[in-house]
């Protein structure tokens, strides 16, 4: 099983590569079986936000909420999607926001 996986596009994926992590750069329209295969394979999958918007939101958020494999949402190299912003998400959810 492989420690880390990546699920992005290429220039992103190189900086992880170096790093040792698995890297995974789906064709279009192969996005939602590599994401599967990567949780499938890793114990921590990063995924770019561009290409996590590409995913069925149902499917995201459950491997979102999941504890193993570890998914989270990242910044791709460029910039083309930002994370989600979990600091405002969790303070929705709380009834802090604004504060």
């Amino acid at each position: 099983m492989d420690a880390v996986a990546f699920i992005g596009d290429e220039l992103t994926a190189t900086g992880f590569r170096l790093a040792g992590a698995r890297v995974y750069v789906p064709a279009p329209g192969e996005v939602r079986e590599t994401f599967d295969a990567a949780r499938s394979s890793a114990s921590v999958v990063l995924v770019t936000a561009t290409t996590a918007a590409e995913l069925p939101p149902p499917v995201l958020e459950a491997a979102l909420a999941a504890t193993a494999p570890l998914t989270l949402v990242v910044e791709d190299l460029l910039g083309e999607a930002p994370p989600p912003d979990l600091e405002a998400q969790m303070r929705r959810a709380l009834g802090v926001e604004g504060t």
